[in-house]
């Protein structure tokens, strides 16, 4: 089992965080310009010194040498000038004419090849670190010279003698790691006191924002009124004064939209209501001449010609009824008049009503009581635009099925035609959709679905639409059910 550590995602911890990186890498940078600068200090310190001691020693000793000097003089010199090193206890070396170095020890001191060349053909004092057994070691190399003042300015001429001299670098090294172990030690303070800034500087940051974030939230909820003080002139001012304008934007633009919707409703209601009453006269007259047509009395151009005139007002009728159901439902003044019933006997007097009880197109699968709080007309409605659209765009048998499932009534309407095209599937509900648009012409206003949907969601209900894996197309009718009565009083 693998343990994942969670790192917070806040933007103040990613300000916090990122101040503080920052603040480490410039005290890192600092510390080490300071490291390096007191380290070469300490070490160049070190090294002038012990040059101008062994040149001082050798102007002393240098001048009681014979020339040429023999291997002892040499070995006697060696050991002179160990013996005036001093605190640096310097192990010394002297070769004359590029020998061999000799010492008054048995060994000579470490003299690096670099070394020795760098002063065989100079008259200037050479210096190289070294590390020797595990220790720091400063190697000097220093040609001994006779000066001539026979001439207008003095000159030196080298004698062939060169001086090595070594000594370890062990308190140099205590001060470089005391310098340090002081530098690190003083990384904690500073990332520390770099906390409070780095806090500050974020809420600085967020608290602008935080108010942004709670605008945004509040024009999401349609206070769209919503405005936010925008004090400076930095970016997040500007964000600010540009939220302002966008929000200013959002509410002209929805005052604007809703004043052309409530026109809109207002006029198709209107327009609506303004057709009933010719409408009603249109079909009592239309009921006369499918009267006449029925009985012989017109001849017959004129009998289908009223026929169809006939028809057409009744779709007419039915559509301006729609217009003004979906007029009450945008208004949310639909009535709803609940009452607890068994939506099996909704779907029976449905079913009776229209002369589907007697059809074998639609059988009825209606197993146990289905209690259901609900208004039996706006029922009525959803299950004749289910069932009739099965019957029209479906193929029989149409199969209605009602059952009482997890404290709601389900109802579904199942056909076996072809199904719904996959195109047309999540517009079905919409107004005046219809799914062939080859066939603008239909009996149907394009609401009833619409409709349908509305009186569900009405009711507290879903109505969904889909495909059986058969092919069929399925709607599912879900209501919430009946509180179930007590027995005393039934």
């Amino acid at each position: 089992m693998s343990l994942r550590l969670r790192v917070p995602r806040g933007l103040r911890v990613r300000l916090v965080v990122a101040f503080l990186l920052a603040a480490a890498f410039g005290s890192l940078i600092t510390a080490a310009l300071i490291f390096q600068q007191a380290r070469t200090g300490i070490l160049d310190r070190t090294r002038d010194a012990a040059v101008a001691d062994l040149r001082a020693q050798l102007d002393s000793l240098a001048p009681g040498l014979p020339f040429p000097p023999s291997t002892g003089d040499l070995r006697d010199l060696a050991l002179q000038l160990d013996r005036v090193g001093g605190a640096r206890a310097w192990h010394s070396a002297v070769a004359y004419q590029g020998g061999p170095p000799v010492s008054a020890g048995p060994t000579p001191p470490p003299v690096p090849e670099a070394l020795r060349a760098a002063v065989r053909d100079g008259t200037g004092a050479a210096t190289q670190r070294v590390e020797h057994q595990g220790r720091p070691l400063l190697v000097l190399a220093m040609p001994v010279t006779y000066g001539s003042t026979g001439s207008t300015e003095p000159t030196s001429t080298p004698s062939g003698l060169t001086v090595y001299a070594s000594f370890a670098l062990d308190e140099d090294r205590a001060d470089i790691a005391a310098l340090l172990a002081a530098a690190r030690t003083a990384a904690v303070p500073a990332l520390a006191l770099a906390l409070v800034p780095a806090l500050f500087a974020a809420r600085r940051v967020l608290r602008p924002v935080r108010r942004l974030h709670d605008g945004a939230e509040r024009i999401a909820a349609g206070e769209l009124g919503t405005r936010l003080d925008a004090k400076g002139g930095d970016e997040l001012a500007d964000l600010t004064r540009t939220f302002n304008t966008m929000a200013a934007t959002l509410q002209s633009d929805d005052a604007e939209l809703r004043r052309m919707e409530a026109g809109a409703r207002r006029f198709a209601a209107d327009v609506a209501h303004e057709l009933r009453t010719p409408l009603a006269a249109m079909t009592a007259v239309t009921e006369v001449l499918d009267e006449d047509a029925a009985s012989g009395i017109l001849p017959p151009e004129t009998a289908d010609a009223a026929r169809l005139v006939s028809d057409g007002t009744r779709t007419l009728a039915r559509m301006v009824e729609d217009l003004m159901e979906v007029s009450r439902f945008d208004a949310r003044t639909a009535p709803l008049r609940a009452e607890d019933i068994d939506l099996r006997t909704l779907v029976t007097k449905t079913l009776h009503l229209r002369g589907w009880d007697t059809d074998d197109r639609v059988t009825v699968d209606l197993a146990g009581p289905v209690p259901v709080r609900a208004d039996p007309r706006r029922v009525d409605v959803v299950l004749a635009n289910l069932i009739g659209n099965a019957l029209h765009h479906g193929s029989p048998p149409v199969t209605v099925r009602a059952r009482a499932e997890d404290g709601s009534a389900v109802l579904t309407v199942t056909d076996q035609g072809p199904g719904i095209p996959g195109h047309a599937l999540p517009h079905v509900f919409d107004r005046f959709y219809k799914a062939d648009t080859a066939r603008t012409r239909s009996e149907g206003s394009g609401l009833g679905l619409a409709l349908a949907l509305e009186n569900a969601l009405l009711h507290g209900g879903t109505l969904t639409a889909a495909n059986t894996p058969r092919g069929g197309a399925v709607f599912t009718l879900v209501l919430p059910s009946a509180a179930p009565t007590p027995p005393e009083s039934r």
